[in-house]
């Protein structure tokens, strides 16, 4: 019996330790592809494909591997694959949504965030771009302070409780809004004030994005958030793009009706550009826009171990297969 191909499609800086725990199992083939072109191609072998963000993973992809299995992702979020083609399919989705306890020591996010944070309100890429083009004026860059401030968390989950943590240990008084949290207490159990949105966005000085994405979530955040922010409050999205209306972060901005906001995450995100992008045309003139290419889970450690981590529940779901699932298709007929 041939054994299964794992094809990681995004190998650069792969795990090791990662790799060796799935050797055992198959055939691993590392591959760096940066096009969707070489995507469709180099799949075909392909019983379990291991992606990141790079690509958009849809029908056209899955009929291009018609081995396919099972597809790993060490990622929460899973709005780049189409999860209607592996219900059709019976095609496993592996990735790191719901492992609430292992992903309570991944601080990557939280951490990003806090940087953004920090850059917009300091001012810190047009600072630096200010002296490395020969200036010298510091009265160009005054910042604001944190400490005494009110920061508003929208979505009380892993990352919205690291935030909430974080950004008291700056002296801001915190408050959050999330619909899961049960019986509308005033405070979590972290003291947190417990508010409604409405009332969130009316009163903080910093509001930060922490909502899960689904077709619910769609378009969340839009012209009616921005219009009850403060004129002078920053907006903070290290979610998920879809999340919000970018037309009405766009014109929040323009219309001066906050301060500025910093993103990771964009609709839409392309590998090969977002240079037609509104809100990056925007950035490039304005620094009350910062915008960073989704890098908020970005880091050797947290990388390190959630790869591990997708190996690991990789290599169970290997194990409890069938030898005869190695040859099972992916038919269009399934679809």
């Amino acid at each position: 019996m041939t054994s299964p191909v794992i094809f990681v499609s995004e190998s650069s800086r792969f795990s090791p330790d990662a790799l060796r725990l799935l050797d055992p199992f198959g055939s691993v083939e590392l591959a760096d592809v940066q096009n969707r072109a070489e995507l469709l191609t180099k799949v075909s072998r392909a019983d379990i494909l291991w992606v990141r963000l790079r690509h958009r993973i849809d029908a056209e992809v899955m009929d291009a591997a018609p081995r396919l299995r099972a597809i790993a992702t060490a990622t929460t979020g899973l709005n780049h694959i189409d999860l209607d083609q592996p219900k059709r399919r019976n095609i496993r989705v592996i990735s790191l949504r719901d492992h609430t306890d292992f992903l309570r020591d991944i601080y990557a996010t939280a951490e990003h965030t806090m940087a953004l944070i920090f850059a917009l309100i300091r001012h810190v890429p047009a600072a630096t771009r200010h002296v490395t083009d020969g200036g010298w004026n510091r009265d160009l860059f005054v910042g604001r302070e944190l400490h005494g401030k009110r920061a508003g968390i929208v979505g009380y989950g892993r990352v919205g409780r690291m935030m909430a943590r974080q950004l008291a240990a700056f002296g801001m008084h915190v408050a959050t809004t999330d619909p899961t949290l049960k019986a509308k207490p005033a405070k979590t159990e972290d003291g947190v004030e417990v508010t409604s949105l409405e009332t969130l966005l009316a009163t903080s000085d910093m509001v930060t994005l922490h909502v899960n994405f689904n077709e619910k979530t769609r378009g969340f955040f839009g012209a009616s958030q921005f219009a009850l922010m403060k004129p002078n409050a920053w907006f903070v999205n290290t979610s998920r793009g879809e999340l919000v209306d970018e037309a009405a972060l766009l014109g929040a901005l323009r219309r001066g009706r906050i301060a500025g906001a910093a993103l990771d995450v964009l609709a839409s995100e392309d590998c090969s550009g977002m240079a037609a992008n509104p809100l990056v045309q925007y950035a490039r003139d304005h620094h009350t826009l910062l915008i960073t290419p989704h890098i908020g889970g970005c880091t050797v450690e947290s990388t390190e171990k959630t790869e591990i981590f997708i190996a690991q529940q990789l290599a169970a779901f290997l194990q409890s297969q069938p030898e005869e699932a190695c040859v099972t298709a992916n038919r269009k007929d399934r679809s």
